[in-house]
């Protein structure tokens, strides 16, 4: 991790930002507990960057989708 990173790094409804990027993939493809997700939406709503950050990726993920003729969730 960058020093810049560690600087913006923020702990919000007990998740660090590094613990919402590790589950980012599993988050944005569904592959969450109920809980878990709820608990990111928790850390999303208090967290401006986790939240700009998770939207560029998950619109990533869908043109990468729709590229490839995958089925979107």
């Amino acid at each position: 991790m960058t020093s810049q990173a560690r600087a913006a790094e923020r702990t919000v409804a007990g998740l660090s930002c590094s613990e919402v990027l590790e589950r980012l993939s599993a988050y944005v493809d569904g592959e969450l507990s109920a809980a878990e997700r709820a608990h990111i939406d928790e850390h999303l709503q208090g967290c401006d960057a986790c939240t700009r950050f998770g939207g560029e990726f998950g619109t990533l993920v869908k043109a990468l989708r729709t590229q490839l003729g995958a089925p979107e969730d």
